[in-house]
């Protein structure tokens, strides 16, 4: 769904509680936001080991981005062993089980940058709380 302005913030589903949001005037590329999202769904558990995801280009028409967009989120997936991407079947969740241990934390720490923005935080307070955090 995309807004006036070329804006997608309407939440986008990969499925039943599986929603997506993109906002192209964000500082954060329409691409990363995606994969981040999608990212999150997987350490949450919320998308599973073997789901398929929609088609890049459904899931461009439905977010009103550029099928090129979707694919290059889909290629950072893919790239990090998130995703694979098969004939026939699609991109499928695959979370190989030496990195499973490396997704939840990864997705937990997105979970709190994006808690903290929604609260106001600005980007260099959340920098300097993690840089903290990462000395004790």
């Amino acid at each position: 769904m995309s807004l006036p302005g070329n804006s997608s913030t309407s939440p986008v589903g990969l499925g039943a509680d599986h929603a997506v949001t993109v906002d192209v005037s964000a500082a954060v590329p329409p691409y990363e936001q995606l994969r981040a999202q999608i990212a999150g769904h997987v350490s949450a558990g919320r998308l599973a080991e073997g789901d398929r995801l929609p088609s890049v280009r459904a899931l461009a028409a439905d977010l009103g981005l550029a099928a090129g967009t979707v694919d290059r989120a889909y290629r950072e997936l893919e790239a990090t062993g998130l995703v694979s991407r098969r004939r026939r079947t699609g991109t499928v969740v695959t979370v190989p089980r030496s990195r499973a241990d490396e997704v939840e934390p990864a997705g937990q720490l997105g979970a709190a940058v994006r808690h903290a923005r929604r609260c106001g935080m600005a980007d260099a307070a959340i920098m300097d709380a993690v840089q903290a955090a990462l000395q004790t």
